[in-house]
């Protein structure tokens, strides 16, 4: 009972956030222009094409995410793979960083796999979406040097709060303390029941995290991982084409819109709301959008991703357990 009431807390929390941040965005706009341009200035065609886009790189992302499990020994399906990523989507919409808990928990019902072999799979394919994601960075940086910069300018919050995270002393006094405290004392707790059951964790995730070095098709892993971001970036551009003060700008614009939008989805709230809508409209202001036409784009583009996750996270939740009514799992072999 408390911890539900925790995650309610946490919910309503996270939720408060990205809410108070839309609200602030949109609360000075004028609602009916928006819905005018909504109905009669938007070509809804792109947007379709933009949503078929982001299918290819959830269709991708599942079939990376396979290749990351076959060195652990197993080979999934790919219908539950797939919606075990879409339910996992959905997840992030309700609990920020509860999705990727929430797809291996899926797949562990459904493919009799460990649960934290898994989650280890997924924390190193975490790490070469943030190594993806700084890679374009680097490259906004450098081809957009004069943009970023005025945006760190306009934006001193943001900058402030990206150095302190990169310079935090507290951070790594915190975890230089509990690493020596743990070698002091680990003689009186290796042989605990406590212990033991976290090593067999710690065990189980080092052989999922460790999984993409034994990745048998190098090759398609390296095509899925580049695949995977371009069709996010893809579909985010050809957006610009739904509206006529943004269609004339250049692949680079979109980029810098993508990347600076992206770390907005990074923040703590619900699928990004109100953050994403932020540093996207801000982002298209360096190229000379009008901020009323920004935030118009920025809700369309958001609206439309998270609507698909939706519908399909929720399709997928429904139907799971009927195509694997045969193979449903007793609750001590998902419990690994």
């Amino acid at each position: 009972m408390k911890k539900t009431a925790i995650k309610i807390l946490q919910f309503m929390a996270f939720f408060a956030v990205g809410a108070f941040i839309f609200w602030l965005i949109y609360k000075d706009q004028d609602i009916e222009h928006i819905k005018s341009v909504l109905k009669n200035d938007v070509n809804y065609w792109w947007v379709l094409l933009s949503l078929f886009l982001g299918l290819l790189s959830h269709i991708s992302r599942t079939l990376r995410w396979g290749l990351m499990i076959e060195p652990i020994s197993h080979k999934p399906r790919f219908i539950n793979t797939f919606m075990a990523v879409m339910v996992g989507y959905l997840m992030n919409l309700a609990f920020p960083r509860m999705g990727e808990v929430s797809r291996c928990g899926v797949l562990a019902r459904y493919e009799k796999i460990s649960f934290t072999k898994l989650l280890g799979t997924v924390v190193a394919e975490r790490l070469v979406d943030m190594i993806s994601l700084l890679i374009l960075l680097g490259i906004t940086i450098l081809s957009q040097f004069g943009q970023m910069l005025h945006f760190m300018n306009e934006n001193p919050e943001i900058k402030d709060k990206l150095v302190a995270a990169i310079s935090s002393p507290g951070l790594i006094i915190g975890l230089v303390a509990v690493l020596v405290l743990f070698y002091i004392f680990r003689n009186k707790f290796k042989h605990t029941r406590v212990f033991i059951k976290i090593m067999e964790i710690i065990h189980n995730f080092k052989v999922g995290f460790i999984s993409i070095r034994n990745i048998k098709r190098k090759g398609w892993f390296y095509f899925h991982s580049i695949f995977i971001w371009l069709m996010y970036y893809v579909m985010l551009y050809v957006i610009f084409f739904a509206f006529d003060f943004t269609s004339h700008l250049s692949p680079i614009a979109g980029l810098t819109t993508f990347v600076l939008a992206s770390f907005g989805m990074v923040a703590p709230v619900q699928g990004g709301i109100g953050a994403w809508h932020f540093m996207a409209k801000e982002a298209l202001s360096l190229y000379g959008v009008a901020n009323e036409n920004g935030i118009i784009f920025a809700f369309v583009a958001h609206s439309s991703m998270t609507l698909m996750i939706i519908i399909i996270g929720i399709i997928s939740l429904l139907i799971l357990p009927f195509i694997n009514r045969r193979n449903e799992l007793v609750p001590e072999e998902i419990s690994e």
